[in-house]
């Protein structure tokens, strides 16, 4: 019989004395550690350690300004602008694409169709951009699911995406409760209830011109009309902090190392000529007044005062590990984003075949994980809420799926796929998996953020016309039954 853990029966202490054996056997063993020791010399580098809590360590104070640097460094700094539209384009690139995946093949295309239809008419590829963006500057995104009149289709529902300043609770109105976390009310299970949204933003300055700071005002808006994007890095976090935290003190760095660098190179450029001598202190050359001033005509010859001579400022920067110095900063900074060097440099002049696809699986594998995150917390409650309404329209979606639950319409969401750097050596080894079973066409095409189905039934509509018109096409004799084998040595090595 099992008991239950709060039953569980504690040994009973012994009420005779252990005798000096015993007393030996059950003496604590004590072990240190280097990284615990605290000493003169790490004293001052562990000075801001310390056991927050996630939420005490995110507080509001510390996201604001976290943020404002943030978009700062992207604003200014070209590499931190092109690392962040980077990162956009290539998690959501062209927009996600739904796929039913329910026993009703007419119910799954109407499905499909209306709801691409509605996804142009709002610009979601373009919103989750957006938002995607603004989780690695601000380090979370906002959305919420309202209507839109003017919408063009039947489907009046509208994402309309809000910065993080303006989910939070004004000062004066905060509820004494450990329920509630700047801007996000929970219930008891840790399921945000309400989220208060400022009904103007923080930053935003009135018709005069004067910072407004918001004036306080809030709407109390639902949590399932909110879509709330932003990376848990602790247990219990409720807010996120920039992606490029770690990165903003070298991002700095960078900016300033440059621009020491651009300051000596110019000052050195800006003495054409300097008048020295090489004469012992106690030498008699021609006197000259110290730091005076001439000026030079271009191809001139002139004389000198003895003792002196004419020689230009050496220049020694940039030095010769300037580039060496940015590559080191850049592949430092790109890291917290799981990003390779040649990406976030746009630059792969120093990459070989082999480094560059081993460097960008680790990377496309980061993109993988963020878009299935993107899909359950984003993608998946704007389509239940698009469902919500479309019922709600005549003859849009059949009638079985109208009382349906959501939980039971099985999807997936398809992305961009990722080109491979070598088209011919990827056709042959997918063309050697199809072959020997061991990949399917619905996982091949699913690579290249495609349906499987719908690419099918657009082949067979091009084979059929081709048969048709009495013309002959690459692939045509293959797919009748003709099997070509995978031109030899052109096996891939890895999967990119």
């Amino acid at each position: 019989m099992l008991l239950p853990w709060k039953s569980t029966p504690r040994p009973r202490k012994s009420k005779t004395k252990p005798s000096a054996a015993s007393d030996r056997s059950y003496r604590v063993v004590r072990a240190r550690f280097d990284a615990a020791q605290t000493t003169d010399e790490n004293r001052r580098h562990w000075a801001n350690a310390d056991l927050l809590s996630p939420d005490a360590a995110a507080s509001m104070d510390v996201r604001s300004i976290l943020r404002s640097r943030a978009r700062y460094e992207v604003a200014n700094n070209s590499y931190a602008r092109g690392i962040v539209l980077t990162l956009a384009n290539d998690t959501i690139g062209t927009g996600p694409r739904l796929q039913m995946l329910t026993a009703d093949p007419a119910a799954n295309a109407a499905v499909e169709q209306a709801f691409m239809r509605w996804m142009r008419d709002v610009g979601l590829a373009e919103k989750l951009r957006t938002m995607r963006m603004a989780r690695a500057e601000s380090g979370e995104a906002f959305a919420i699911l309202t209507r839109n009149p003017n919408l063009p289709g039947n489907v009046q529902l509208e994402v309309r995406l809000v910065e993080a300043d303006q989910v939070t609770t004004p000062p004066s109105r905060r509820p004494f409760t450990d329920d509630a976390v700047d801007g996000i009310e929970y219930d008891r299970f840790g399921n945000p209830t309400h989220y208060h949204i400022l009904k103007q933003h923080p930053g935003a300055s009135t018709l005069m011109g004067a910072y407004s700071g918001g004036g306080g005002e809030y709407d109390r808006v639902p949590g399932d009309s909110v879509v709330h994007l932003y990376r848990a890095e602790r247990p219990g976090q409720s807010r996120g902090i920039p992606e490029l935290t770690p990165a903003l003190p070298l991002f700095a760095q960078l900016r300033r190392y440059r621009l020491a660098v651009l300051a000596a190179a110019e000052t050195a450029a800006d003495f054409a000529l300097a008048l020295y001598t090489d004469a012992p202190p106690n030498g008699e050359p021609d006197p000259v007044e110290a730091m005076d001033v001439f000026e030079l005509e271009a191809r001139m010859a002139t004389t000198l005062p003895q003792g002196w001579k004419l020689g230009q400022v050496k220049a020694e920067h940039p030095s010769t590990n300037h580039v060496e110095f940015v590559k080191s900063i850049l592949a430092e900074i790109a890291r917290c984003l799981n990003m390779p060097f040649n990406v976030a440099a746009g630059n792969s002049s120093g990459y070989n075949y082999a480094s560059g696809r081993l460097d960008h699986q680790t990377y496309y594998k980061a993109i993988r994980v963020d878009q299935s995150h993107i899909a359950m917390s984003v993608l998946d409650p704007i389509f239940r809420g698009w469902l919500n309404e479309a019922i709600l329209v005549s003859d849009l979606l059949p009638v079985w799926l109208r009382t349906a639950d959501f939980g039971a319409l099985e999807h997936q969401w398809f992305w961009d796929g990722n080109e491979h750097v070598d088209p011919a050596k990827e056709a042959n080894a997918q063309a050697t998996r199809l072959s020997s079973h061991t990949t399917t066409l619905a996982n091949e095409y699913a690579k290249q953020g495609r349906d499987w189905e719908t690419e099918l039934r657009q082949r067979a509509k091009e084979v059929a016309l081709v048969r048709e018109l009495g013309l002959t096409a690459p692939g045509i004799e293959e797919e009748q039954g003709t099997h070509v084998a995978p031109t030899p040595g052109m096996e891939e090595e890895d999967d990119a």
